[in-house]
């Protein structure tokens, strides 16, 4: 039985008995729950007797509600030797909203329908609907949706223009029979698909200041604007003789200028080659299944936007009681790993708890120029930190030579946006690894592979697969468009190490990096163990930052106790889609900063770079750097050419920005 069947059932079947015995004779066609079971239960009746074990009666019932007559007098349903079968010009599927265009999926077809979205007839993402087959005599045939079974979601955001409603994510016209009069030209409403009626006001597209709500409300991450949030109790942990003092040791954090959630400190002994790591102890304060937890497992991560984080836990855990703050004592959980200085293998590794005090916090610039010896004004005591971490570089240095034996080095570049008080874009600073950021990452990655080598064969891992050989041949025939010839190897990792080399030669070393990276399949959390493709780890886990990272806190539990959550496959499978969800937000939100930006400077010209022919997109390498434009001319220019872009039409619903490339 199709599991969404099962699924809705379940959901439904008390409540739809409660109807059917209050003798409710007569359902809506139209957005009604209701009426996609009773219709279910008609089309899989012996499913459901088996399945779920109604008697004859309830079927009865079921089939008396006048859904079913509706659905023959309208050659929906057909009426053979005894058993309901659907009429074949008609289809029952999920909607999935694509860019230009619906698909319908079916539970037995081999194929998947397109829709256009002028033939929806009010069905939205997630819909379960019966649609029409329409033949045409002299044109493609079309399918129709003739009707909603089941709405997926009970509001949807959207915005009036010309007199017409449009969703915002997919810019589609919706049917509306809600009064409008009192909304102005581009006012973004939250309307409710049960009742067709206005839900909640949000604002105006002109008003920069919306596009925070609008981006969360979009990929369901609302939720995380509830102020009752701060207010969730959490465990105060009694103080314990059980862990190690290691307030004596000069701990450091590293971190952005504007951080203030301070995950992990470091400290180097030189002398014994030996590494701590230390990591806020969250889970002495977040006990399992308590509602502060199941909010950080329902948040999954703190979500970073240009102006501000939304945590994962309420500030004051998050930048308070567990943030590693100068010179407070903090509880931690603690990686002390010694490394063979000839060898670079891990001798040994322990993992306790303890209390650290860091000594001083440190941005990414203060140690860059550091480690390039422009020690700036110091205190005797910034000076032996200095001195140590410059000494745990050249170190961290060697692992990562190490390392990338078997692992590669990708450069990438990360734009930084900058708002001002309005919430509009100010500039974007483009932002490189650099050594500081080399430092804390190999001292991440020892502790997270340390972490991972105490699990067994289950538990949560960070798993990476390797690109599939189509994603390859494709990687290839794009590089040789490039001019780079290049051909597969006895192995991935060869083949990806010799084209990097021959992109140096081409001065197209980030680009290609880009192309590389997009060709690799994404890394997800896994329950077994598997290795990491993308950093050449034979298994890894996620261990160094529980208070922004919910795979942390629950790796930091069963490092503890030993005992892994029973549903640990659904953790990882929720945090996995939660992290592509989050992600998506985040773009959302910058690419309405960008087009906001664009929009106050119509035919100005950019010099753009192409990043897909085939799509026409260029981004811009100037103002706005990063800002995806589409080109309404191409004259054949290559990958990755550097073209001047005249802007020519922004619009901020859609974020869709056009230009125009000038010779």
């Amino acid at each position: 039985m199709p599991q969404y069947i099962k699924t809705c059932f379940f959901d439904a079947y008390n409540e739809l008995l409660k109807a059917i015995i209050s003798n409710i004779k007569n359902f809506n066609f139209n957005i009604t729950l209701k009426s996609f079971i009773t219709l279910f239960m008609s089309l899989y009746r012996k499913q459901f007797e088996k399945g779920f074990n109604l008697n004859k009666e309830q079927i009865k019932l079921l089939q008396n509600s006048g859904l079913l007559e509706k659905l023959i007098n309208n050659d929906v349903i057909k009426l053979k030797h005894g058993e309901y079968i659907l009429n074949t010009k008609y289809l029952i599927g999920t909607i999935e909203i694509k860019y230009k265009y619906a698909l319908l999926h079916l539970e037995t077809d081999d194929f998947t329908p397109h829709i256009e979205f002028d033939d929806l007839n009010g069905a939205y993402n997630g819909d379960i609907v019966i649609a029409k087959k329409v033949f045409h005599p002299r044109a493609r045939n079309k399918i129709k949706v003739e009707f909603i079974l089941n709405k997926q979601f009970s509001t949807i955001l959207v915005y009036k223009k010309d007199y017409n409603f449009w969703t915002l994510k997919e810019n589609i016209p919706i049917s509306y029979t809600f009064e409008h009069n009192d909304l102005k030209e581009l006012d973004v409403i939250l309307l409710d698909t049960k009742t067709n009626q206005i839900s909640r006001y949000i604002g105006n597209l002109s008003d920069p200041k919306i596009d925070e709500e609008i981006s969360l409300i979009i990929y369901h991450e609302e939720y995380r604007l509830n102020s009752g949030f701060e207010d969730l109790e959490f465990h105060i942990p009694k103080e314990s003789d059980n862990r190690v003092d290691l307030s004596h040791l000069n701990f450091s954090t590293i971190d952005p200028d504007t951080a203030k959630d301070f995950d992990d400190a470091i400290y180097y002994d030189e002398k014994n080659s030996t590494i701590y790591v230390a990591i806020a102890d969250v889970s002495s304060y977040v006990l399992p299944n308590t509602a502060i937890d199941k909010e950080a497992r329902k948040r999954a991560f703190s979500l970073y936007l240009p102006h501000k984080v939304l945590p994962m836990l309420p500030h004051k855990l998050s930048s308070d009681l567990c943030s590693l703050k100068p010179d407070v004592p903090r509880l931690s959980f603690v990686f002390k790993i010694e490394v063979d200085p000839n060898s670079l293998n891990i001798i040994d590794s322990e993992l306790f708890e303890a209390i650290i005090i860091s000594k001083k916090r440190f941005t990414y610039g203060r140690i860059d120029r550091v480690l390039a010896g422009k020690l700036d004004q110091y205190t005797a005591l910034e000076k032996d930190i200095f001195d140590n971490l410059t000494n745990l570089y050249k170190f961290t240095q060697k692992l990562r030579a190490k390392r990338l034996q078997k692992g590669y080095d990708f450069r990438t570049v990360e734009n930084k946006l900058n708002l001002d008080k309005n919430f509009e874009l100010v500039n974007v600073e483009t932002e490189e690894s650099t050594p500081s950021h080399s430092l804390v990452e190999e001292c991440m990655l020892l502790a997270n592979i340390a972490a991972a080598k105490r699990l067994k064969k289950r538990g949560i891992f960070r798993t990476h697969e390797e690109p599939s050989m189509k994603s390859m041949q494709n990687l290839l025939t794009e590089l040789g468009l490039l001019g780079i010839d290049a051909s597969l190897k006895n192995d991935i990792h060869q083949t990806i190490l010799e084209i990097q080399k021959q992109a140096k030669k081409y001065l197209l070393v980030s680009e290609v990096d880009d192309l590389i990276i997009k060709a690799q399949q994404q890394a997800v959390y896994n329950s077994n163990a598997s290795g990491h493709f993308g950093l050449g780890f034979d298994r890894y886990s996620h261990f160094t930052s529980p208070i922004r990272r919910y795979a942390d806190l629950v790796l930091h539990r069963i490092l503890k106790t030993g005992e892994i959550p029973t549903d640990i496959a659904n953790i990882c499978d929720e945090i996995s889609i939660k992290e592509r969800e989050i992600d998506q937000a985040v773009w959302d939100f910058e690419d309405r900063k960008y087009a906001r930006w664009l929009e106050k400077r119509i035919n100005e010209i950019f010099v753009c770079e192409i990043v897909d022919v085939e799509k026409k997109v260029a981004v811009l390498k100037q103002g706005a750097i990063g800002a995806r434009v589409k080109f309404e001319n191409y004259h054949g220019q290559k990958l990755f050419s550097k073209v001047r872009i005249q802007i020519k039409n922004v619009n901020i619903a859609t974020k869709e920005i056009v230009g125009t490339i000038i010779s």
